[in-house]
């Protein structure tokens, strides 16, 4: 069946596939360490700091990654991030007593790097298979990729919870590290090569972007995911074990639920904000969405803060909080590989999934000291401050000229 499919399909499927496997081990081994390592004693705050290198390492391999998947190409830097997966894995088979903060955080560190190369390589690859004038079959297929990528990651949220309740951490780990290293292998043999390799090497400081909407871009990337994360990574799921006395199975399933369902809206995006008209999103749609956004978080800690049903106001608001996101989050998605150079596509692309690094990082670590300090509603509340920076970074972003076409 591939074979009657164009090569430049062949070639999208591939790197999808690639993107999923991984994905699919990425959400699963979150929610392992968090619930594990909370179920062991670890506070909120120390939960946090096991995935403090895994941002401060996706940080720089974002910057390095795309220097380096223009020397060597993105099919390379996408197998050495699905190897360094594997490596990153099989650390944490060792015995439980061996599993102290530092080698946890070493872990950590390489699952940051590999899954930074994987998403940077697997976002510059579409850059390369969509001819430059098909701007909305790129918007598609950047959200296709995107969306599915968050469904699977949900998937690995309730994947990670049950296998935790059904055998343990230890066996759970093994059975990715064995499924993981298939999809690797297949990936070395199938997956084109000098795919995204620089027609003109760039130097080392060709890393930091020139490009004002770019730069732009990135900043508002950064403060919209640490948004996310300030009460997603830690905060909401050792409240929900905590103070509601959730089981694993069901935490990992609520997040799951939300992810997969953030996914699919994702998908959907293209259909719900370039409707009008036919046209593409510009500066002004990503404005608009951001500002929409910052609502909910900050009406979801009045709500908290006035004494209302946790249950209700979480499930209700972070549904409504998971679609705005993922539509803003594909808006991003795509205007970032439309306003890419061509050549060394990976460089823009590394640069601004390097501040979407940063925002996770900031997220990560507020999560964890603002929960233990001050609570889940202080945590929606400084998610609503972020978006909020977000909307007014998002206020010169370029729009479309009278052509339709969004401007470098």
């Amino acid at each position: 069946m591939l074979a009657r499919l164009s090569p430049d399909v062949r070639q999208y499927l591939l790197i999808t596939g690639n993107y999923w496997a991984f994905t699919l081990t990425d959400g699963a081994l979150r929610m392992l360490v968090v619930l594990h390592f909370h179920q062991l004693g670890y506070s909120p705050l120390q939960v946090a700091m096991l995935f403090l290198f895994y941002e401060i390492f996706g940080v720089v391999t974002n910057l390095v990654g795309g220097w380096l998947g223009a020397h060597v190409g993105l099919n390379r830097t996408m197998n050495i991030g699905l190897a360094l997966q594997v490596v990153a894995l099989s650390m944490l088979l060792v015995p439980t007593a061996w599993l102290l903060v530092p080698w946890v955080m070493a872990a950590q560190a390489l699952s940051g790097i590999a899954k930074d190369l994987n998403k940077m390589s697997a976002k510059s690859s579409i850059k390369l298979l969509v001819p430059n004038d098909q701007q909305g079959a790129l918007y598609r297929w950047v959200a296709a990729l995107t969306g599915s990528k968050n469904a699977l990651k949900g998937v690995g949220c309730f994947l990670g919870g049950a296998l935790l309740t059904a055998v343990g951490f230890a066996p759970a780990i093994a059975i990715m590290v064995v499924g993981l290293a298939l999809v690797w292998l297949l990936s070395l043999a199938l997956l084109k090569r000098d795919l995204g390799k620089a027609k003109a090497k760039p130097k080392f400081r060709d890393i930091f972007s020139k490009s004002r909407a770019i730069n732009q871009l990135s900043a508002a990337r950064m403060f919209l995911f640490g948004a996310r994360d300030v009460w997603f990574v830690v905060a909401l799921p050792v409240f929900l074990a905590a103070s509601l006395g959730w089981d694993h199975w069901q935490v990992g399933g609520f997040l799951a639920a939300w992810v997969i369902g953030y996914g699919v809206v994702q998908s959907l995006a293209p259909y719900v904000t370039g409707r009008r008209g036919g046209k593409v999103p510009d500066g002004r749609s990503a404005l608009g969405w951001a500002s929409v956004l910052a609502v909910v978080p900050a009406a979801m800690a009045i709500l908290l803060l006035q004494g209302q049903s946790p249950q209700l106001v979480l499930i209700a608001g972070l549904t409504v909080f998971g679609v705005l996101f993922a539509i803003n989050s594909s808006l991003h998605s795509y205007l970032i590989v439309s306003y890419a150079a061509e050549d060394g596509v990976s460089l823009d692309v590394g640069f601004y999934y390097m501040a979407n690094a940063m925002g996770r990082l900031l997220g990560t670590v507020l999560s964890g000291w603002v929960f233990q300090r001050f609570g889940l509603a202080a945590c929606l509340l400084v998610s609503a401050g972020l978006v909020a920076t977000a909307a007014l970074a998002s206020v010169t972003l370029p729009r479309h000229d009278r052509e339709g076409v969004v401007p470098p």
